[in-house]
């Protein structure tokens, strides 16, 4: 089987499914040589004008730049500079309207001609055969060089990715595209140069064939290019059937080889490279002579132009002045200005619009020689679009998904094959416009592509970016490892301990220790005494009687909390006691200011106050009524402030105990004359009163009890009006404020201290005197069964009162009988 190349050399083609051969009007503008450029007021110079990355700008607005100065300069391999086409100044850089089918604006550099045309330095290399083919690539694109065939790829980036494994050069001279004749008038004028150009990329990629594909209705550029290359073995000159779109990639590949490029691959895929004739000889210039891309040839044509040809125009020359040019008259009625040819080109917003690399064709048609297209009309599933495809693709299932935005069927049925050749829209008796949907679905599609490879980039670098932060944190670590263990070496090596697990053990060992000092032995003996008091309360309340009242006790938590605040009283008591001056020297100064925050010392107070009332009532009985003292009764008292010294419970039970005799000498009391030595005492348990609530309690149980007695008094005595007057007023008073009501206890604590010697001389003084030991004792056991007692003394009291103003009732009926007797 024979190669490709010798199938080449024999002169075999092949052929591309459907395609079309609508009119060709090139006769228009081919007949005539191309035309020197001329300079326009100024130049509107797009910062981007091919596909890649745009370039960083390398002049400012009022520099002042020669002809060939780059005006950008870019590193990136997917771009290129572009440079001034002609000398003078920069007079602005700002968005302008540029040469794309949307018709969006882009950021263009305003230049100003200074009309003396003055070349920059020009970089040549005269012998190309010396020099590597990187260099060459290089040089390249540093003069700006992209593909001038359409799309307005790199060239060097092009060139560079088939280097070495190029084994078919194709040219492509078809130019199948009615009106445009750009190429075929290069290659009649500059077949010479083309041919140079075509050297030099056959040294780049040192393919083993270079083919020139044209079409069989250019027999002037056929015989042109025939005449430069006839001494050149390794170029060849294929003719082709005139058939649209012939010219497009794909499809001369098919034609000339009969290869395929696959799905959305490219040409260097299977070995092929493609380059154009205006391309190869843009690259002789620049190579050759050092001058980068600045001009480029284009056809001005149309029925509306007086005289249609070719042209060197400038790079970012505006339309507008061309078409002054070459005589434009514009048509009145359908006025367009297309920039390409009828099939693949796209009218202009308007003739602003400047030249670029990419700029074949400028073609101003009349209305009744391109027609506008109509009002799109429903398909009516002809199937010519089918048909007319020369990529073999469903045009009309195409439609409805890009129309419908369904991308991913868009992609499915191959969307990114179309050339956008036109051969569809130009069938289609509907007049869909194809591929304005095409070119729409596809822009939509590489939007989302982009945004969904940025996002993946993002994903990309945060993950690398944690991945970082965890590797730097293992480092981290092991370098304090292997610190610390470098520092136990060396600590160890000088007979030294670890500064650090020194440190650390000491923080355990206090640690620990203050875990052990938390229950403090004074609070553990406590808590152990009220456990034990609490389980003494349960067994006489189990062991007593039936008929006895017994309260349950259910608040052992509460007794140990206020055990412990007891303890914390207590030692604050004594700190405060061993700070003071003299608290021996002075204990009367010390009673008569009690601290108001501590029960203890208040307790104290109470207790100094009690032996004082005895004293003065002792005294003042021994003016009134001489008696022996009573030592069996000071000693008791003794005691009872010594219980309440140890214990604020115990001053409640001796509070209940002054109650039982304030009750029983009641009556003997109240008659006596106020004493100042009383009024002292009173105030100073007034006091002691005021620092706890429960004494207020008890004083009011003990201004009841009064004023029960001062009610039986006033029965017995009408003669004593105004004590029970105050009594009742006591009895108020010390219902509507604590603060009295320890007034009144106090007083009648000193009354019972009064009446004390008196009531015990009765005869009835040891049983009553049993309850109330036994109500003592109750009382320190529980304080609720101390309030059970006070209850039944102050009962007791009220019975033994009756009694005794009963018998002193019945003794005075006596003494009255007795005189009567003795005189009978």
């Amino acid at each position: 089987m024979l190669s490709i190349i010798e199938q080449l050399k024999l002169g075999k083609l092949w052929d591309f499914p459907g395609g079309i051969h609508p009119p060709e009007q090139k006769k228009l503008s081919n007949q005539s040589p191309v035309s020197a450029a001329f300079l326009p007021d100024e130049l509107v110079i797009p910062l981007k004008q091919h596909l890649g990355a745009v370039g960083s700008l390398s002049v400012a607005v009022g520099d002042k730049v020669l002809k060939g100065q780059a005006l950008t300069h870019t590193d990136v391999a997917l771009s290129v500079p572009v440079h001034a086409p002609t000398s003078g100044v920069i007079a602005a850089i700002e968005a302008r309207t540029i040469a794309h089918p949307s018709g969006l604006s882009d950021r263009c550099i305003i230049l100003k001609p200074d009309g003396k045309d003055s070349w920059g330095t020009k970089n040549t290399i005269t012998n190309y055969l010396e020099s590597e083919p990187a260099d060459l690539i290089e040089h390249i694109r540093s003069c700006g060089i992209s593909g001038m065939g359409g799309a307005g790829f790199p060239t060097a980036r092009k060139l560079q990715s088939a280097s070495g494994k190029t084994d078919l050069l194709i040219i492509n001279a078809a130019e199948c595209e009615p009106y445009i004749t750009a190429d075929d008038r290069l290659m009649q004028d500059y077949a010479d140069e083309i041919v140079e150009g075509i050297r030099i990329i056959s040294y780049i990629l040192k393919p083993k064939m270079t083919v020139i594909g044209i079409e069989d209705n250019k027999p002037e550029a056929i015989a042109a290019l025939t005449q430069s290359v006839k001494e050149q073995d390794s170029i060849l000159i294929r003719v082709i059937p005139t058939k649209y779109p012939s010219g497009g990639e794909k499809q001369l590949i098919k034609i000339l080889t009969g290869r395929e490029v696959p799905t959305q691959g490219i040409p260097a895929d299977i070995g092929i490279m493609m380059q154009n004739i205006g391309t190869a000889h843009a690259i002789k210039k620049a190579v050759i002579d050092g001058e980068p891309l600045i001009q480029r040839v284009v056809t001005i044509t149309g029925q509306t132009v007086s005289t249609p040809c070719n042209t060197w125009a400038l790079l970012g020359t505006p339309v507008q002045a061309l078409l002054n040019r070459y005589g434009y008259k514009i048509d009145k009625k359908q006025p367009r200005v297309i920039m390409g040819g009828p099939m693949m080109g796209f009218t202009l917003p308007h003739t602003e619009v400047p030249i670029t690399k990419t700029a074949n064709c400028i073609l101003a048609p009349s209305r009744k020689e391109l027609s506008a297209p109509g009002d799109e009309m429903s398909c009516i599933r002809c199937t010519a679009c089918a048909e007319a495809c020369p990529v073999s693709l469903l045009p009309q299932q195409l439609q409805w998904y890009a129309k419908d935005g369904d991308y991913d069927k868009c992609e499915e049925y191959n969307l990114f094959d179309c050339i956008e050749c036109g051969a569809c829209a130009y069938v289609c008796p509907s007049e869909i416009p194809l591929v304005h949907y095409y070119r729409q679905a596809k822009a939509e599609i590489r939007h989302r592509k982009q945004d969904a490879l940025s996002a993946e980039r993002a994903k990309q670098r945060f993950e690398a970016k944690n991945a970082r932060m965890e590797r730097e944190k293992e480092e981290r670590e092991q370098r304090f490892q292997k610190a610390a263990e470098q520092r136990r070496k060396d600590m160890a090596a000088k007979g030294g301990d670890d500064a650090v697990a020194a440190a650390i053990a000491r923080v355990k060992a206090k640690k620990e220790a203050d875990a052990g000092t938390e229950v403090k032995p004074a609070v553990a003996a406590a808590i152990a005494k009220a456990k034990a008091k609490q389980a003494e309360a349960q067994a006489k309340a189990q062991s007593a009687a039936p008929g006895d009242t017994a309260l349950p006790d259910n608040s052992e938590m509460a007794k140990l909390r206020e055990e412990r605040k007891r303890q914390a009283r207590e030692q604050k008591a004594a700190k405060a006691a061993a700070e003071a001056d003299a608290p021996v020297a002075a204990p009367e100064a010390e009673a008569a200011r009690p601290s108001e925050g501590d029960p203890k010392k208040a307790a104290v107070a109470a207790a100094i106050a009690r032996a004082k009332a005895r004293k003065t009532a002792q005294a003042a009985e021994s003016q009134a009524e001489p008696q022996t003292d009573k030592p069996a009764e000071a000693a008791p008292d003794e005691q009872a402030t010594a219980d309440t010294q140890a214990d604020p419970k115990k001053a409640a039970v001796a509070a209940a105990i002054a109650r039982a005799k304030a009750r029983k000498a009641a009556q003997a009391a109240e008659s006596q004359a106020d004493k100042p030595a009383d009024a002292v005492a009173d105030e100073q348990a007034i006091t002691d009163v005021q620092a706890d609530p429960k004494k207020a309690a008890v004083a009011a149980a003990i201004a009841r009890a009064k004023a029960r007695k001062a009610a039986q008094a006033a029965e017995s005595q009408p003669d004593k009006p105004a004590d029970a007057v105050a009594d009742e007023q006591a009895i108020t008073d010390t219902q509507a404020d604590p603060k009295k009501a320890a007034v009144a206890a106090a007083i009648a604590r000193a009354k019972a201290r009064k009446a004390a010697q008196a009531a015990e001389s009765q005869a009835d003084k040891p049983a009553e005197a049993a309850p109330d030991e036994q109500a003592t004792t109750d009382a320190q056991a529980d304080p609720k069964k101390a309030a059970v007692a006070a209850a039944i003394a102050r009962a007791k009291a009220r019975k033994a009162a009756q009694a005794a103003e009963k018998e002193a009732a019945e003794k005075s009926a006596d003494n009255n009988n007795k005189p009567n007797e003795e005189n009978k």
